[in-house]
Parts: C-alpha cells; structure tokens; sequence
C-alpha cells in the first residue's frame, strides 16, 4: 500500500496519520498543500486532522481552495481512497466529496478523550476487520465536529449503509450519532475520531489498528 499524506499550514496530526498506515506496512508519502499534482502510483490518500489554516473563516473551508485539494478530488473521482480525519472530516465536506456540515459542538467546548463508538457497517474497504455492531474505542479532538444535515440526507445514508460509525455516547451533538460516513462508492471515508491515535496501545487503546489493516489488505488483494 502507498499512501499520501497531505500537509496544510495548521495540520497537526499528519505525522501521526503516517504512522498510522506504516503501521499496517504501508510506503507513505507527505504531500504539501501548494502542490498541484499527486505523486504516481499513490492507493490512498489521507488527509490529516488539525486547524488547517487556523480554522480561520470555517473550518476546511480555506483548505479546501488551497491547490492540492483539486488533486485529491480528482483523484477520488477517478476511484482513489481518501481518508479524512477530524479537519480531515471538515475539509472533505468542504471540497463536495462527503455530503453534510460539521458545525460547532453542541457543548461549545473542545472535548478530547477516548470515545466508545459502534461500527455500523463493515462493507466497506475500511471497516471489513470490524464486525456490525462492534464496539470500539478511539480518541477524539475536536471543537467543531457536530455532524449535520437534513432529514432526506439522513435518510439516504442509512438507507445506502453509508454510516460507518456511530458514538455511543454522543459527545457533540452529531445528528443520529454520526461519527463518520462514507462516500456513494465507499472510496471516501470521513470521519472525526482519531484511528490514527489508536493503533499502538501506547494512547490507551488500539481500536484503530484494524481500519488501516482493513485498507492494506484490501488493497494487496485487488
């Protein structure tokens, strides 16, 4: 597995990301914001969570215009694997490849804990280590993660089993406890915990190491 990370001014978990694929044997790749090309050969992309851009305007929102994420777009459309955590998360939805809005906590605070979630679908390349139903364990950190749209929107996630995770003990005000969705090829994956902080054991969990295993294996195989 190759994979790219990409890097805005702002991004703060991006180390933490590669280590996360390298963790399931991949070659990773950092990849600065002003590029406007990817790198041959790439099976995924990863984009990273943090403040991009001080989350100055909204969060994602400036991101999203910088070169690079026409790249990553492209490169989507094309069939590619995205992962975006947490600003990773905003920022996708921002470009137009994840539907819906993440809007500030419902608390208004920042909460950053470990977060039991339950993993609603595993038909996808990035949950098929999982089982329907499992309970898991993954880190949050976010100020603006309240995930939000219309009834219809809802609707046809669930509909498409197209919700990846839920949150068990909705921290954030997420409509029906979205913590994470997948695109309608279930290339894309977006969501606000941090897998990426979660492999080793050394954070107090290692829920996440599956997710990157799930994607590797995938990816050998096809």
């Amino acid at each position: 597995m190759r994979a790219g990370v990409i890097v805005f001014p702002g991004s703060n978990c991006d180390r933490d990301l590669a280590e996360g694929f390298k963790a399931a044997g991949a070659d990773v790749t950092m990849i600065w914001h002003k590029e406007t090309a990817l790198p041959d050969g790439l099976d995924i992309i990863g984009v990273p969570g943090g403040f991009s851009f001080g989350d100055y305007l909204r969060c994602g929102a400036i991101a999203a215009q910088s070169p690079i994420s026409k790249a990553v777009a492209e490169f989507a459309g094309k069939g590619g694997y995205v992962l975006g955590i947490c600003n990773g998360f905003q920022i996708l939805c921002e470009t137009g490849l994840l539907p819906g809005v993440l809007m500030r906590n419902a608390t208004l605070k920042f909460i950053c804990r470990n977060q039991g979630l339950e993993v609603v679908t595993s038909s996808s390349n990035f949950t098929s280590n999982y089982k329907v139903g499992q309970s898991i364990e993954i880190p949050i950190a976010h100020h603006d993660g309240n995930y939000s749209a219309d009834p219809e929107l809802l609707a046809q996630l669930k509909a498409e089993d197209r919700i990846a995770f839920r949150y068990l003990d909705n921290p954030n005000g997420s409509a029906a406890d979205i913590a994470g969705i997948l695109s309608e090829n279930r290339r894309v994956l977006g969501m606000m915990p941090h897998p990426e902080r979660a492999v080793s054991g050394q954070q107090g969990c290692e829920d996440g190491l599956a997710m990157f295993k799930s994607l590797a294996e995938a990816l050998v195989a096809a």
